[in-house]
């Protein structure tokens, strides 16, 4: 069996010191906003070259307390990718804004920067690229386009911790960076987890107000604010792995490197590196016309699969009424022949051979 991703295998190499830290927490009982909170927050700014990051529940709190922090609100149109997890587009609906979809790079699978700008108009208040499957969109024209209409730039890196564009970390480049920590993220805890860098004190200052009820002072409350705060134990399993995230970022592009060199010249595209950046494959996804006949292979020898994303944020239920008329044909090409194959920095070179062995045999 060759699964997704081997969480297993990886918690087993560093059992001794989560299991030691989470003893520790335990013993010390403070678990909110606790000492391992702050530590990873710390921890996570330098290692990125932030000056804030505050730490939240979720990727997908990141999202939301983020453009609530900016003051992203009701009639702010939000320019975004549909190429992606809907938490993306979820997050600018809780806010009461609108997201306008723009197609992406046929290659890269990012938001295309030359499509942009024609998607401005007078209610355009942010644009929220995402850095999908681990390789940095194109920030520069983004930022000059942010920068030509007064835009807040906000980054989605949940898929992205460890990748780098022009010298600096994603989520590092915008006025607020967000990142989630779902176990099988490239830096991920044992549930769930996420955290916000923003590059103003004032920014972070409000994030933390609204991830903690709304309250900066114990018992007193300055605006409606929500529950999404990193649990210590959570913390404790980060800080663990944000010291060897560089080491699991490197084991991931020697296996997508690996599948590409052994997939050239097959029937699946493999994923493209724009050079750009420093692509850190969150996943190896790969574009094909026998999709459906290659993961049947996959699953009869016991190889995990899936499709990131089947359908774009466009074209599902809950925005069909808004956007049916809309047509982005590169994403929709794209959601009809991408799918993903298994990628962790533990996998082996016989493992990966043996995935472009079935794969081959199709």
């Amino acid at each position: 069996m060759i699964p997704m991703v081997d969480l297993r295998t990886q918690y087993l190499s560093i059992k001794e010191e989560i299991d030691k830290g989470i003893l520790e927490a335990l013993d010390k009982t403070q678990f909110i906003l606790g000492p391992n909170v702050a530590a990873f927050e710390q921890e996570a700014a330098a290692y990125l070259g932030v000056p804030n990051a505050v730490a939240v529940a979720s990727g997908t709190d990141a999202l939301h307390l983020a453009l609530a922090a900016a003051g992203i609100t009701v009639g702010d149109e939000v320019i975004t990718s549909p190429f992606t997890f809907i938490a993306t587009a979820e997050a600018i609906r809780y806010v009461g804004a609108t997201p306008v979809f723009v197609d992406i790079d046929p290659k890269t699978f990012n938001i295309d920067p030359s499509k942009i700008e024609a998607a401005v108009t007078s209610r355009t208040r942010a644009i929220l690229p995402v850095h999908l499957f681990g390789q940095p969109a194109d920030m520069a024209p983004i930022e000059e386009i942010c920068k030509r209409h007064n835009l807040l730039l906000v980054e989605d890196c949940a898929q992205s911790f460890g990748a780098s564009i022009n010298g600096k970390m994603t989520g590092a480049i915008g006025a607020l960076g967000c990142f989630s920590f779902f176990p099988s993220k490239n830096l991920g805890c044992y549930g769930d987890g996420g955290m916000i860098t923003a590059t103003s004190a004032e920014l972070a200052e409000k994030v933390k107000i609204l991830r903690n009820h709304g309250s900066k002072v114990r018992y007193h409350h300055s605006v409606i604010g929500y529950n999404s705060r990193l649990d210590e134990i959570q913390a404790v399993i980060l800080r663990a792995k944000l010291k060897r995230i560089s080491a699991y970022n490197e084991g991931r592009r020697r296996v997508a490197h690996r599948y590409s060199s052994l997939l050239a010249g097959s029937q699946v595209t493999p994923p493209f590196e724009d050079g750009l950046g420093v692509h850190v494959y969150h996943q190896y996804t790969v574009l094909t016309d026998s999709r459906d006949a290659i993961m049947q292979a996959l699953t009869a020898a016991q190889i995990a699969s899936a499709v990131y994303y089947p359908i774009p944020l466009h074209r599902q239920e809950v925005f069909a009424a808004e956007y049916g008329n809309v047509s982005l044909p590169v994403a929709e090409e794209v959601a009809s022949r991408c799918m993903s194959l298994p990628i962790f920095p533990e996998m082996t070179d016989e493992q990966v051979e043996e995935v472009v062995r079935v794969i081959k045999g199709c």
